[in-house]
């Protein structure tokens, strides 16, 4: 129930309407509870503030807010196009779920609504002496507010949808995905076995991709009715109606009746798209993309490579060291296959390398990186490392003609020991 409210939760970040329509809500809500100061007798000892002069100042409030949330969203849009069209498409959720930009059109927009309702209840004479002066000093708050808004919003719309900050949102979010399955790497369950003779695959209706597994739901169901469960599709992996999320079988033999397969099925979230929250190869893939696309004749930018090349070194250094403390299975009736390190590799660096094997310094970085990577890992994380710097290495030699860039890319690649 954890991991779905999380989820959920994710999800709204990515929807810019949420946080405005709360904050408009609230506005409304300090507006009508600025009357209550009306009945509290304070009328006598407060300064009596005119409507006139609130009048004037909730106008000037809600001439200058629409014109700051009109600006907020063009230069939103256009830092939203900039992160799609300079990186990659798929980084435009984490530039979407920006904090800081989606808390300023909040601040803007619920400031806009504050004023407007302030200023119709102010003259159809819905405040007193006292009602008049808290909603004064309601109101300088709320400017004040606006004014750190803006100062922060500003600093950040500077860097949003920037090639390097976008780069660092989704190392970010593929580091978080990591930590998490590094923490369990099977989600918490046990290592499947061979496949289980006579088991009852389960698929589901929808085509799309596995956004989430709930290892929670599926242990409760195999506990109520005596299942064993395998899954067979992690989070990232395309499904359709002939491909088996996950085997289930009954302890003692028998079938498994419809009911409890159905349940099976509801605990794989399966959606039009790939998120980052539980999927860590969108991670790195996304980062492979953007170098892919720095490297097209069109951009021939390969320092950006080089730069997406430190931000894999980090994470896969991260992720190869060794855990601080045994995974616990909490789950002993769900096996969840690991993430394959080869798989991870290829996601990884399996693009720079073909659209970089014409640029010998992306290439040298390279090698370096899996001689870093080779050295800092264990036994798998150097294999894969060895392999790739293999086949990067027969790449470039396929298309560099320059003997000295030639050599200098193997004397780099002689640091990695096979």
């Amino acid at each position: 129930m954890i991991e779905r409210v999380q989820f959920a939760l994710n999800r709204i970040r990515e929807r810019l309407w949420v946080k405005p329509l709360l904050v408009c809500l609230v506005s409304v809500l300090g507006v009508l509870l600025a009357s209550a100061a009306d009945g509290t007798g304070l009328g006598p000892g407060v300064p009596d503030v005119s409507r006139e002069s609130l009048e004037s100042l909730l106008k000037i409030v809600a001439a200058s807010m629409l014109v700051m949330a009109t600006f907020a969203v063009g230069s939103m849009v256009a830092a939203y196009a900039s992160a799609s069209g300079s990186a990659t498409p798929r980084a435009f959720t984490l530039v979407v779920a920006d904090d800081v930009s989606q808390n300023a059109l909040s601040t803007f927009v619920g400031v806009f609504i504050y004023s407007v309702v302030a200023l119709l209840a102010l003259m159809n004479g819905y405040y007193d002496r006292a009602g008049r002066f808290t909603l004064f000093v309601l109101t300088a708050l709320v400017f004040a507010l606006v004014i750190v808004a803006f100062v922060r919003w500003v600093d950040s719309i500077a860097r949003l949808g920037r090639l390097g900050d976008t780069i660092k949102k989704v190392e970010a979010a593929t580091r978080s995905a990591l930590e998490l399955r590094r923490a369990a790497p099977r989600l918490g369950g046990v290592a499947p076995t061979d496949a289980p003779a006579g088991g009852r695959p389960v698929t589901s209706d929808e085509i799309g991709y596995v956004q989430m597994v709930d290892v929670a739901a599926l242990q409760e169901r195999a506990e109520a009715s005596g299942l064993r469960v395998t899954v067979a599709a992690l989070p990232g992996t395309f499904c359709t109606p002939d491909r088996p999320l996950a085997t289930v079988i009954v302890d003692g033999g028998g079938g498994v009746p419809d009911d409890d397969a159905a349940a099976v099925a509801h605990a794989f979230r399966v959606g039009p798209d790939r998120t980052f929250d539980h999927d860590p190869r969108l991670g790195l893939l996304t980062l492979s993309e953007i170098a892919s696309r720095a490297l097209s004749p069109a951009v021939n930018d390969p320092g950006t490579a080089i730069d997406v090349t430190g931000s894999l070194v980090r994470l896969f250094a991260a992720w190869g060291a060794p855990p601080h403390a045994d995974p616990e299975v909490r789950y002993d009736r769900v096996a969840v296959p690991a993430l394959a390190m080869d798989d991870l590799f290829d996601d990884a660096f399996t693009g720079i390398a073909r659209d970089g094997a014409g640029a010998v310094e992306v290439g040298v970085r390279l090698q370096k990186a899996f001689a870093t990577l080779a050295e800092v890992g264990g036994p798998a994380l150097r294999a894969s490392a060895a392999r790739h710097a293999s086949l990067a290495l027969a790449r470039a030699e396929g298309t560099l003609t320059f003997e000295p860039d030639l050599a200098a890319l193997r004397r780099a690649a002689s640091r990695i020991a096979t």
